[in-house]
């Protein structure tokens, strides 16, 4: 098709998207690790929820692996971004082995509030998906008991607490600011004396995210979301686009393109999960100018400028 013959597609590219500084931190650190020790280098789960950036690692020397059984005595070994239970370093550190613990800071300071309102005898109710590894391994900071899982609304108006006088909550730092203010507010009208978290849970790049794709979805008539179908935080920017009204469909890479979605589409939004790679969207980008004559705007909401640290021991490395 000659371009001149194509319909034109004007794209609103939605601005923060794709990594957060946890994600660039996590994927760092396991390739300074490959780098200080050499393949492989074991990692506990998906370093972060993309098949891309899984597969990238594990051509550069990452085994990826469910279970610490499953790494050999003496192998460097990282643990994911989500976080994982106290059970797991401390099983690490019985067998010897040299870990790498890569869960976001974010993640890590809602373990550290989950483990001083324990301290204070309070009993935490904690907003998040069931089964996400975000939310198992913050379980695993506390004693069994301590915490109790909400994941509705529904779940709010149900609850019946032992001690309703001694509660606090927490959330997942990947959930839908919306839904999350929907249960947050059921669980405050009920239990007056909940106590709130000092900071907002839901980490920046979330809430980030979210907000930028709410600006772009008024002025278009679909909205594609680049991420992987495990990502929360993806899923849930394809939920905030459809709740503007917008259909909208979460795709892992440009190939994954059902091309029926465009049919009448003239301005189509684009955007990325946080732990989902640039050269993703730009591929996207090139994918769809085969068929249409591509115009594209970036929208900017908000500039990220966030960084975290690395762990001590690969500072210098970096």
């Amino acid at each position: 098709m000659a371009a001149h013959d194509k319909p034109v597609l004007e794209l609103l590219i939605a601005a923060p998207r794709g990594f957060c500084a946890g994600v660039d931190r996590a994927i760092r650190i396991v390739e300074l690790a490959i780098e200080k020790h050499g393949a492989p280098v074991y990692v506990r789960h998906e370093i972060v929820h993309n098949k891309f950036v899984v597969d990238s690692l594990r051509d550069k020397g990452a085994v990826f692996v469910e279970e610490l059984d499953q790494v050999p005595n003496g192998a460097p070994v990282v643990f994911s971004a989500h976080g994982v239970p106290k059970s797991v370093p401390a099983v690490a550190e019985d067998r010897g082995l040299d870990y790498l613990d890569a869960t976001c800071p974010l993640v890590s300071k809602v373990h550290r509030q989950a483990e001083r309102l324990v301290a204070q005898g309070r009993h935490i109710i904690f907003i998040g998906h069931a089964g996400h590894p975000e939310v198992i391994g913050t379980f695993g900071q506390v004693p069994e008991g301590s915490m109790t899982l909400v994941e509705t609304v529904a779940n709010a108006e149900a609850l019946t607490p032992a001690d309703p006088e001694n509660l606090a909550f927490l959330t997942q730092t990947t959930l839908s600011v919306d839904d999350t203010a929907e249960v947050v507010r059921v669980l405050q009208q009920r239990f007056p004396a909940m106590q709130a978290p000092r900071g907002e849970d839901i980490c920046y790049a979330t809430s980030n995210r979210q907000e930028a794709v709410k600006a772009i979805a008024a002025s278009c008539d679909a909205v594609i979301v680049i991420g992987a179908h495990n990502s929360s935080n993806s899923v849930r920017l394809v939920e905030v686009a459809e709740r503007e009204g917008v259909p909208a469909r979460l795709i892992a890479r440009a190939s994954d393109l059902d091309w029926s979605f465009l049919d009448g589409v003239g301005t189509l939004g684009i955007t990325a999960g946080a732990s989902a790679p640039e050269l993703l969207v730009r591929e996207l980008v090139d994918h769809l100018t085969v068929r249409f004559e591509v115009v594209e705007r970036e929208v900017e909401t908000k500039r990220e400028t966030i960084a975290f640290k690395l762990p001590r021991g690969l500072e210098a490395a970096a």
